[in-house]
């Protein structure tokens, strides 16, 4: 495994070690909108085999998995990388867990239930102490067909024609756009644009895609779809989906 440099391709890239599928999609978004790359891994042999791949920049590495210890998995991935550094996640508060992690070699430390903001500020600083985070001009420009979006200047283009938009509704585009052919779940929209786990609402999101659907696909081939049952997403149009 090669060291942390932020150099060496694309974004950073970010090892999430979990064995809850969902906490995991959450997670992944979480480091996504925060400009970095996932690479989730549902147990401790795959960390170590998806480590060993993509060299991560940092590991967010829960302390309970179903095959291997996460001690053990930190352990194994300090000696092949000793710099690497790693948060570590668990449901356990008591002092002796936390010192049992941070002696392996854990960086810092964040108690279940955490909020994705918290772990997203942890994980920052633990890059910029390591000099892995870098600012990528190119990584806030998004394109989907002839969808464009510039994150820098916010601004959001199809066909050439300029699509303006409210704040929440580019958040939520550059959410969809940062998961293309993904369907993403209500939750998961809730949490990762409104930073809440329900709709006082009701129909908040139905509000928002509605919205977002008269702007980006009126007079257009449609882009943003409803999966029913499981959420939204949004792909190219030549999908043909």
């Amino acid at each position: 495994m090669t060291g942390t440099s932020g150099s060496r391709s694309g974004r950073v890239r970010v090892l999430i070690v979990d064995d809850e599928p969902d906490l995991t999609a959450l997670l992944s978004v979480a480091v996504t909108e925060a400009g970095w790359r996932p690479y989730p891994a549902p147990d401790g042999r795959s960390a170590l085999k998806v480590a060993r791949g993509c060299a991560p920049h940092a590991v967010v590495l829960d302390g309970m998995l179903p095959d291997l210890d996460g001690i053990q998995v930190l352990r194994r991935l300090r000696y092949e990388n000793p710099q690497l550094p790693v948060l570590m996640l668990t449901a356990r508060d008591a002092l002796e867990h936390r010192l049992d992690g941070l002696g392996a070699g854990a960086d810092d430390y964040v108690t279940k239930p955490f909020s994705l903001e918290e772990v997203v500020l942890r994980l920052r600083g633990l890059l910029r102490r390591a000099g892995a985070e870098e600012t990528r001009v190119e990584d806030s420009v998004r394109v989907l067909g002839d969808l464009v979006l510039t994150g820098e200047t916010r601004e959001v283009h199809r066909a050439g024609d300029r699509i303006r938009l409210t704040a929440k509704e580019f958040d939520l585009l550059n959410l969809l756009m940062d998961h293309p052919r993904q369907v993403l779940s209500k939750a998961q929209i809730l949490d990762h644009v409104w930073h809440s786990t329900f709709d006082t609402g009701g129909n908040l999101v139905e509000v928002y895609i509605s919205s977002l659907r008269r702007k980006i696909d009126r007079g257009r081939a449609p882009m943003i779809r409803t999966v029913r049952g499981m959420g939204y997403v949004i792909r190219p149009v030549e999908d043909g989906r």
